[in-house]
């Protein structure tokens, strides 16, 4: 039996999983990372810390698995997404990585967006200009650390570091590259004309590959350091959230996936490149070869019903806190929550968007203020679904949910009835990892492509149903969306 292991390098991790020919996880390990915040709005990790955990998972991997090296037919990878890893001539990390949710780089956006053009630019990688995205972390090192920039010779991705080390070889997927605002998304190429406008040498940039092409093999100094062995065969893979969705089997347009993590994502598979003409909503390269996605990201989903509960229930378990929410009628009697305790990305790009709660008054309990919570996420995640389906969604179409959040029964009823569509519960949970799992079947002949493997692997659950709440959230989604606006130069004010 063919055995498959995908690896994430995430902000929080370094996992290794190995599956086989049927999806059954076989075993699962994890090194959690370390996070360095060195300045206001930085965030940084050192690539080092990556390897050495990422070493260690898999060798752990492969003790409680009770297999060896040689029992792995193919690796994919995945992990977090526009951090920039910057190499010398000698392959040598010369500074921190940059990560995703670092803040740091607005003038370095807006010096882009002057350039190039907001239309070009937005036609070009079908993203504006953001922080968190690599090309302006790489004119940031330009400007503030000329020293740095002076011996920079390659630019990596988190986890295309790991594919180097495992690998020698420098190269990267799709997915992930189009999350560099470098990518020319239509064409799954380097954009020259990104590049020559900014003047990055295009020699810096890895080769890119589909999720499920063989990028490369296992060296003798990778087999050394894993237990893996050398010369199996490590494929593309994918940025997270492209994994992520592989692995909920969201590959072709009639599936859309909702994911209810600390953050929440709406992931709608393209059979086209399209770009939303305001930039609201992601446009990139899926980790499925010739294919795009829509993405609609929410900064604050779980994570606001995990503030909430550290703040006003520590005492109280998660089923506890829900059960009293269950009681109170949809709408909570008037009551709102604004999700934006961190900002907002979708539908409005504002790092001084705040949360609030809109409509208390002395008739509101502890109940309504956590359905309340619950419905201001769902709000949310029906602003990225209602851009998505303005884009064009199929006539036909199953939405499939994820995520820690996914797991609260009365959650999941009450997204169903927001985005008025019936969520399809699944048999995965390990996100990613199993997402880059399932694309290395395929280039190890396990499968013939992404949605076979899929098809075998993943397991539909329990539907939840659009139940009678529907009419009502519909008008109070009307009102969900006046308020942003309303108070959107109070945010800035305060």
């Amino acid at each position: 039996m063919p055995y498959l292991m995908g690896l994430d390098i995430s902000t929080t991790g370094a996992k290794a999983l190995i599956i086989d020919e049927t999806g059954a996880v076989i075993a699962v390990a994890n090194a959690p990372q370390p996070i360095s915040q060195p300045k206001p709005l930085w965030s940084e990790q050192n690539p080092s810390d990556w390897w050495d955990g990422i070493s260690a998972s898999i060798r752990q991997a492969l003790a409680e698995s009770g297999l060896s090296g040689d029992d792995i037919s193919a690796i994919g990878l995945t992990g977090q997404m526009h951090g920039l890893v910057l190499l010398d001539a000698n392959g040598e990390v010369l500074r921190p990585s940059i990560l995703w949710n670092d803040q740091r780089t607005q003038a370095q956006c807006d010096a882009m967006t002057d350039l190039i053009g907001a239309d070009r630019l937005l036609e070009l990688t079908g993203n504006p200009a953001v922080t968190g995205f690599t090309a302006p972390k790489i004119l940031w090192v330009r400007d503030h650390e000329p020293a740095v920039y002076a011996k920079a010779a390659q630019v990596l991705l988190p986890k295309d570091y790991i594919r180097y080390k495992l690998t020698d070889t420098y190269a990267t997927d799709l997915a992930g590259a189009a999350g560099t605002s470098l990518l020319n998304v239509a064409e799954r190429a380097w954009s020259a004309e990104v590049l020559e406008a900014l003047e990055i040498p295009a020699e810096w940039m890895p080769a890119v590959h589909e999720g499920t092409q063989i990028t490369s093999t296992i060296s003798a100094a990778g087999a050394a350091a894993t237990g893996l062995k050398t010369g199996t065969p490590v494929v593309g893979g994918g940025g997270d959230q492209a994994a992520g969705a592989i692995g909920m089997g969201c590959v072709t347009p009639d599936i859309i996936g909702v994911t209810v993590g600390t953050s929440g994502v709406v992931f709608a598979p393209l059979g086209s490149y399209a770009y939303e003409p305001e930039g609201r909503l992601h446009a990139f390269c899926h980790a499925v070869p010739e294919t795009w996605h829509f993405m609609g990201v929410m900064l604050s989903a779980a994570g606001s019903l995990q503030w909430y509960k550290d703040s006003f229930a520590p005492a109280l378990d998660f089923e506890g806190l829900l059960a009293e929410a269950a009681n109170v009628p949809a709408g909570s009697e008037g009551l709102f929550f604004l999700p934006y305790l961190t900002g907002e990305r979708t539908p409005h790009p504002d790092p001084l968007a705040r949360g609030a709660f809109i409509g208390m008054t002395t008739r509101h309990s502890r109940g309504h203020l956590t359905r309340a919570v619950l419905e201001g996420v769902a709000f949310g995640l029906k602003d990225s679904f209602t851009l998505i389906d303005q884009a064009g969604l199929p006539a036909q179409f199953e939405v499939r949910i994820s995520g820690g959040g996914a797991k609260s029964p009365i959650w999941q009823r009450i997204i169903a009835d927001v985005l008025a569509a019936p969520l399809v519960n699944i048999n995965t949970t390990e996100g990613g990892a199993f997402g880059a799992a399932i694309l290395a079947s395929v280039a190890a002949g396990v499968f013939d492509d992404a949605s076979s493997a899929c098809e075998a692997m993943i397991q539909t659950g329990e539907t939840v149903a659009v139940g009678a709440d529907a009419d009502a959230y519909a008008e109070r989604y009307e009102i969900y969306q006046s308020l942003y606006p309303t108070l959107k130069d109070t945010f800035a004010r305060l």
